[in-house]
């Protein structure tokens, strides 16, 4: 097995092992790390993308977010490229959730070519996962609401990857919103 191989099992593994007990918010409670999975699957099979540091940041994007690693563990871990990417596309969860929202549409043309890619991949699954299924508790006005902050955010992205912009301005048109 080649070097990178195992570099892409042991960050699944860590990942998996981070997010081992965090379920998605749909009827199913799907397995959290389904997510992560599904936007490196994104970037590698929709967007092209062979770069095993992205799908490293990828498959570890949420961990800093949502479980207790720490960004010195990833960069002994993974580097501090990886570290760095995942660093770039982290919130700060000791900010109201608005401003964070703020945050996301107002940093992110000024993120790394890296860190766009994982940020359209995410963004890309997160609104194909609402078109799948509503959230337990959401309405179809807050839907439609993260579909508008999306779009905000993914504007700042453009340029990044064709193939992932052009799916999710598909999504947008479905649902009537110019892009």
């Amino acid at each position: 097995m080649d070097s990178e191989a195992v570099f892409l099992l042991e960050t699944v593994n860590f990942a998996a092992e981070k997010h081992r007990n965090q379920r998605r918010k749909d009827v199913d409670k799907t397995p959290y790390i389904n997510h992560p999975i599904g936007v490196a699957r994104i970037l590698s099979h929709e967007a092209g993308i062979t770069d095993i540091v992205v799908l490293q940041a990828a498959l570890l994007h949420d961990t800093l977010e949502d479980t207790d690693t720490k960004p010195e563990e990833l960069e002994t871990k993974f580097g501090h490229i990886v570290a760095g990417i995942v660093q770039e596309v982290t919130d700060n969860k000791s900010l109201p959730k608005e401003e964070r929202k703020r945050l996301q549409v107002e940093h992110a043309p000024h993120c790394s070519h890296h860190a766009k890619l994982v940020k359209l991949a995410d963004k890309l699954y997160n609104l194909r996962d609402l078109n799948r299924c509503t959230p337990v508790g959401w309405t179809a006005d807050r839907v439609q609401q993260y579909f508008v902050w999306a779009s905000d955010v993914i504007k700042g992205l453009k340029g990044t990857n064709s193939a992932l912009e052009e799916k999710l301005e598909e999504l947008f048109r479905q649902r009537g919103m110019l892009v």
